[in-house]
C-alpha cells in the first residue's frame, strides 16, 4: 500500500500530537504514525504540568486527565530537613497538575484528529530514503508493508529516535547526559501534605534527585533519575533503598513500573535538515536541570507544525526554509536549557553538608525577599568553597 501526505509526523506523543495539530489546523496534509498499539502508554515521566503551560498551549484543563492539582512543593535534604515553598510562605511563580499520562496523550491525539489529523497506530517506520520530493519512509503498519511518500517529516520517536539518525542527523545522546530512571505508581502512600510535590536530594539519588508525586488521597508516583557517571549501582538500588527507610511508604505497594533512559545534555544542535524537523525529546527538548520534557516538548512540536505548515504552502522544504524551527527552538528553549546546564553543574559539585547548610539557611530566611543575590549569599555563607564554583557559573 502507498499514502502520500504533505507532513508525515512519527511518534504520537505530546510534542507529535501538537506538531500535527498546529501542522493540521494551517490546512496542509498531515498524517501521525505511532509503533504503539496504545497512545501514551508506557508513561515515562513522574508526568507533572505547570497550569502555564497548558496556558501557553491553549490546553483546556480537563480533569478527566488530571489526578491532582498541586500547590506546592518540598524539599528535602541529605539530613531530612524540608523546605516548604507554597503560597504559606511564598508567592508562587505557577502551580500546576499531576497527569495521567495514559488519558492526556490520548486527548491531544484526539485534539490533532479533530484539526484534520490522519492518524495510523500500530505502525513501525524500518526504513527512510530521501527522494526528489523529499522522502519515502518504509513502515510495518498491523503487521502490514506500507510506504508513505511525505514532502516533510517530523521525527517525534522519542529518546531512543532512530528517525533523525535514519535520515542523516546526528541525534545521537551521548551516555554521560542519559539519566537512568526508574518510577513506581503505589498505592498507600502517606505524605503530610498530598497536595505537595516532594523532591530529595543529596547522594540518596547521584546525579538527580527524588519525586513524589501525588496522584490521589494515597496514590503517588515515585522514582528517581542518576547519572550513571556517578555511580555503579542501578536506578533500581537507589529507588528501592529510599522506598525501605521512607516513613510516607512503609505500606506502599507498587502497581506499576516504568524504566527508560532521559537525556539532560541540552537540545541537540543537528535538528533540522532539509525536509526534516525533529522535536520532543528525540532532539533533546528536556530540561537539563529538572529533568521535565513536557512543555518544551510540546513547544518544540508547536513550532515545528507551525514551521512545516509554512512549507508546504511555499513549497520550500530546504534546510535554509526549515531553520525558522532552529531559531525558535533556540530563543525560547536553547538559551535557557544553556543557563540550565550551568546551574545543574554547580549543583553536582554540591556534597551532602553542604546542601543541608543551603537548605537550613534558606529556611531561616523571610521568603518573600528571596531572590538570585540573596540565594547566591546564602550558598556563599553555607558552603564557602561554592565561591570558585560560582565564578563559572556567573
Amino acid at each position: 500500500m502507498q499514502i502520500k501526505t504533505d507532513v508525515l509526523v512519527i511518534g504520537a506523543g505530546p510534542a507529535g500530537s501538537i506538531a500535527a495539530k498546529n501542522a493540521a489546523q494551517n490546512g496542509v496534509n498531515v498524517l501521525i504514525i505511532d509503533k504503539k498499539s496504545e497512545i501514551g502508554t508506557p508513561k515515562r515521566c513522574a508526568e507533572g504540568i505547570t497550569k502555564s503551560t497548558l496556558d501557553e498551549l491553549d490546553i483546556e484543563p480537563n480533569f478527566k486527565w488530571i489526578t491532582r492539582e498541586i500547590d506546592g512543593i518540598e524539599i528535602v535534604s541529605p539530613n531530612n530537613t524540608s523546605l516548604t515553598l507554597d503560597d504559606n510562605k511564598i508567592e508562587l511563580p505557577d502551580t500546576g497538575y499531576v497527569l495521567e499520562r495514559k488519558l492526556f496523550d490520548k486527548h491531544l491525539l484526539m485534539d490533532a484528529i479533530r484539526s484534520g489529523t490522519k492518524v495510523m497506530v500500530k505502525t513501525k517506520a524500518e526504513n527512510i530514503r530521501r527522494i526528489k520530493e523529499g522522502f519515502v519512509v518504509e513502515a510495518t503498519s498491523m503487521n502490514k508493508h506500507v510506504s508513505i511518500i511525505t514532502k516533510i517529516i517530523i521525527a517525534a520517536d522519542g529518546p531512543e529516535s532512530h528517525v533523525g539518525r535514519m535520515a542523516g542527523l546526528k541525534t545521537n545522546t551521548s551516555l554521560e547526559n542519559m539519566a537512568s530512571c526508574i518510577q513506581y505508581e503505589m498505592v498507600n502512600v502517606k505524605t503530610s501534605n498530598m497536595n505537595h510535590v516532594k523532591i530529595h536530594i543529596g547522594t540518596i539519588c547521584p546525579g538527580g534527585y527524588i519525586w513524589i508525586f501525588p496522584k490521589g488521597d494515597d496514590i503517588a508516583n515515585v522514582g528517581l533519575g542518576i547519572l550513571k557517571s556517578h555511580t555503579d549501582k542501578t536506578a533500581k538500588h537507589f529507588l528501592d533503598s529510599f522506598i525501605e527507610s521512607n516513613h510516607d511508604l512503609a505500606n506502599a505497594q507498587i502497581v506499576e513500573m516504568n524504566v527508560g533512559g532521559d537525556p539532560i545534555g541540552g537540545l541537540v544542535e543537528e535538528r533540522y535538515d532539509d525536509n526534516i524537523m525533529v522535536v520532543g525529546d528525540a532532539a533533546g527538548f528536556v530540561d537539563p536541570l529538572t529533568g521535565d520534557g513536557i512543555r518544551t516538548a510540546m513547544l518544540s512540536g508547536k513550532y515545528a507544525g507551525i514551521v512545516a505548515s509554512k512549507s508546504v504552502k511555499a513549497g520550500n522544504y530546504s534546510k535554509d526554509f526549515l531553520k525558522e524551527y532552529y531559531i525558535l527552538t533556540e530563543e525560547n528553549i536553547g538559551k535557557t536549557f544553556n543557563r540550565f546546564n550551568k546551574v545543574k553543574e554547580f549543583l553536582l559539585t554540591l556534597d551532602d553538608d553542604s546542601l543541608n547548610n543551603i537548605v537550613e539557611e534558606i529556611i531561616k530566611t523571610d521568603m518573600s525577599d528571596v531572590n538570585v543575590k540573596s540565594l547566591l549569599k546564602i550558598i556563599i555563607k553555607s558552603s564557602p568553597k561554592s565561591i570558585f564554583k560560582l565564578r563559572k557559573l556567573l
